[in-house]
């Protein structure tokens, strides 16, 4: 069974940066869409970004340009890229992937999960 790890997180300041990543076993990650999800307390699950087998992103409204996704198949390895990051990016930021190679970014599919790594913004 596929199994996720999500690391890269920390405290940052209100216009800086972080990598998060997101390591995929058990299965060949190339096969896999993925996709990138938040929680904050108090807020519902929002959808922050995903990627096809060929390397296509898709972002939620709060995010585009500001975030980038990316994959490293030779890696096992999904990347979320966040620039300028905000007070209210704060959150615990979990990665998600399905089995599927067209050409969709997934929101509501994935059946696998991660169990997340935290995001903490400053002002």
């Amino acid at each position: 069974q596929v199994q996720l790890v999500e690391s890269g997180g920390g405290l940052v300041q209100a216009g800086g940066s972080l990598r998060l990543s997101c390591v995929v076993s058990g299965d060949t990650v190339s096969n896999y869409a993925v996709g990138w999800f938040r929680q904050a307390p108090g807020k519902e699950r929002e959808f922050v970004a995903g990627i096809t087998t060929k390397g296509n992103g898709g972002y939620g409204d709060s995010v585009k340009v500001r975030f980038t996704i990316s994959r490293d198949n030779t890696k096992n390895t999904v990347y979320l890229q966040m620039n300028e990051l905000r007070v209210d990016d704060t959150a615990n930021y979990i990665c998600a992937s399905k089995k599927y190679s067209g050409d969709m970014i997934l929101i509501g599919a994935y059946d696998a999960w991660g169990q997340g790594t935290q995001v903490t913004v400053s002002s």
